[in-house]
């Protein structure tokens, strides 16, 4: 018996994807027309020719770096730690690793502006400095969720009990084994984490423009208001950038410790056959 093609899935999923694809394109062709009478790419000269726009890009990008890691020294141990000893208290650990998904972000600056404001113990609102180790923080618990839960699934497909018992019948110390043979072995899912990180980080506002930061997110929002062109093209790269940090999460997924990145274009010595 012969299947029948599957016309009503590939119809609704075409319908579906429309949602998605006709705007993008929309705001392609729209970034396209900062030259009256013809198409270029003058919209995306402009943004990547604004000092503005490599001054934010760079301390976002630094920033995100900072807080990727912050993060990965502080949840590859934990989840390391819960799943070994305390494996009873991992529904607690979760619980407060999605705390950052139910806490505006709103509420997370304005608690930091009063903890850490001018009348505080510690007032680091009150230099440059100190406002920025703060948006660094803000990165890192706004990432948690995601850098915690790539991690812990990551943990998941490996044995951490046999690997940590074989490191410490070897004279490692816990320091030791996490450092060079539990991180390598998550190394794939720390990535992962890192990745997501760096999205959200990047194009952050509610802290950054709180806390009175130069970052990319602000930059991006004030940009919109100012000009028509430039921001259809700023959406266009994020969209771009985005999908590369999905497709570099997939790779990294799928790779295997010692796999190569590209496929030989010889053989091997041992493979190859004399006349």
């Amino acid at each position: 018996m012969k299947k029948r093609f599957p016309l009503v899935a590939i119809l609704t999923a075409l319908f579906a994807a429309s949602f998605f694809i006709v705007p993008l394109i929309a705001t392609f062709y729209f970034s396209l027309k900062m030259v009256r009478g013809e198409l270029g790419f003058a919209a995306y000269a402009s943004v990547f020719g604004s000092a503005a726009f490599l001054q934010t890009i760079s301390y976002s990008t630094v920033a995100s770096l900072i807080a990727i890691v912050i993060g990965a020294v502080i949840i590859v141990p934990t989840a390391y730690w819960v799943r070994l000893k305390v494996p009873h208290l991992r529904p607690v650990v979760e619980f407060i690793s999605l705390l950052p998904l139910i806490v505006p972000p709103v509420v997370l600056v304005f608690g930091y502006i009063r903890l850490f404001g001018s009348s505080s113990w510690l007032p680091l609102t009150t230099t440059a400095t100190g406002t920025d180790i703060l948006l660094v923080i803000g990165y890192v618990v706004l990432s948690m969720p995601y850098m915690f839960r790539a991690v812990d699934n990551g943990m998941a497909a490996i044995d951490i009990a046999t690997l940590t018992e074989a490191a410490e019948s070897l004279g490692a110390s816990r320091l030791r084994t996490i450092a060079l043979v539990i991180f390598p072995n998550v190394r794939a899912a720390i990535i992962s984490g890192a990745f997501l990180t760096f999205s959200i980080s990047l194009g952050e506002f509610v802290l950054a423009s709180l806390l009175n930061r130069p970052a990319f997110g602000p930059y991006l929002v004030q940009l919109g208001q100012d000009r028509a062109y430039e921001p259809a093209a700023l959406a266009i790269m994020a969209f771009g950038f985005t999908w590369a940090c999905m497709a570099l999460m997939q790779l990294f997924a799928t790779r295997k410790p010692g796999q190569r990145w590209l496929p030989r274009l010889t053989k091997p010595a041992a493979q190859r056959t004399t006349p």
